[in-house]
């Protein structure tokens, strides 16, 4: 037994500095001969940048995705280990999540087609079994799931506005999706397999993301993760309840806010900032968290090391949940989410106490 976990470990270890390794030759082959997937002129750019950069990191996203699952099914690392229905699901979704994305950086599509397939990668979820227990009722789960589901891709997508800042959330959301997994004595598992392709496939791309970067992910990637994570949230960081107790539980919302407190605050304050100021909050915009913590003298470098670091904070303390979460007590669940709620109001801080340079001299963003 013991050998074969060795084995196992060597395993997905290789496969990790492989797709790293992957991502950053199929990154550059594509940075080589690819100019203008992605690119919008200047007077419709969409990013933080001035200058124009393909959007096409996202594609490797999808082909190690693609690989790991396909090496698995191969190989069975796992004999008891199967392809069941969820996960045929994320994949599905997953893919959906791809092509549409990589559709909107093609040919611009309109918001009105992007809800529409976010609809259908959530409504996939649903349909094949992932499905966030809330109440118990199933109506009542699945809108919330979509609510979510959509809710997430969105504020992935948003938050693709500065170098490394997707790409680095993401790796800190997975790596504890991973440490979930290691818990539970169910790390040797397809589920891991698809994590750890996606993970490598991010560090091998941030490599050319980091600022000052050469490419972007574009929507093609933004998308992807967004449903893929989206997905790894509702199997490993939603579905923690106390058996006995029935209906509503604050408590269960714990883990996946923690984790996913930088998209949430970032999307959340954008939209009642732009409401606020009587703007469509649909519409993009250089009025994110990163662009303020730059209005502050940060420099884009530094934006992308406090965001990271305290997405990996987060998520450490998202781990501490998981491990004691039994144990939270009503107070426990109070006291945390009130911390949220001062981090919350400290972003809004930094936000409102922010000084941004006049429209015509500030680049574009999301």
């Amino acid at each position: 037994m013991l050998n074969g976990a060795l084995t196992h470990d060597a395993i997905y270890l290789v496969f990790f500095v492989l797709s790293i390794a992957f991502s950053v030759m199929i990154n550059g082959v594509m940075l080589r001969f690819t100019k203008t997937l992605g690119i919008r002129q200047p007077d419709n750019m969409i990013r933080w940048a001035t200058t124009a950069k393909p959007s096409i990191g996202g594609i490797s996203f999808y082909i190690l995705f693609l690989i790991s699952a396909s090496v698995y099914a191969i190989f069975r690392f796992n004999d008891q280990d199967e392809f069941n229905l969820p996960l045929i699901g994320l994949i599905l979704s997953a893919s959906c999540g791809f092509l549409l994305g990589l559709a909107d950086d093609a040919y611009n599509t309109v918001p009105s087609l992007k809800f529409a397939g976010q609809l259908i990668c959530s409504i996939i979820l649903v349909s094949t079994g992932i499905t966030i227990n809330l109440t118990g009722q199933f109506a009542v789960d699945a809108l919330f799931t979509v609510l979510w589901v959509i809710g997430i891709m969105n504020s992935v997508n948003m938050l693709d506005n500065m170098d490394g800042i997707t790409t680095s959330i993401s790796l800190s959301i997975i790596a504890a999706g991973l440490y979930f997994m290691l818990l539970n004595h169910t790390f040797f598992s397809v589920l891991t397999f698809l994590m750890i392709g996606v993970s490598g496939s991010l560090l091998g791309f941030l490599v050319y993301n980091i600022n000052p970067s050469k490419m972007y992910m574009g929507d093609t990637g933004s998308q992807f993760l967004g449903v893929f994570l989206a997905g790894l949230s509702i199997i490993l960081f939603w579905n923690h309840r106390q058996i006995d107790v029935a209906g509503l539980q604050f408590k269960q919302f714990i883990i996946p806010i923690l984790s996913f407190a930088i998209p949430i605050m970032d999307t959340a304050t954008v939209f009642i900032h732009r409401l606020r100021r009587g703007q469509s909050p649909f519409v993009g915009g250089r009025d994110h968290t990163t662009h303020h913590l730059a209005y502050h003298g940060f420099k884009d470098r530094q934006v992308f090391y406090i965001l990271f670091a305290l997405s990996i904070l987060l998520n450490g303390f998202a781990i501490i949940a998981f491990v004691y979460f039994n144990s939270i007590t009503s107070m426990g669940t109070f006291i945390i989410l009130m911390s949220y709620i001062i981090l919350f109001l400290i972003v809004q801080f930094v936000y409102l106490t922010a000084k941004p340079p006049k429209p015509h001299h500030a680049p574009n963003s999301k």
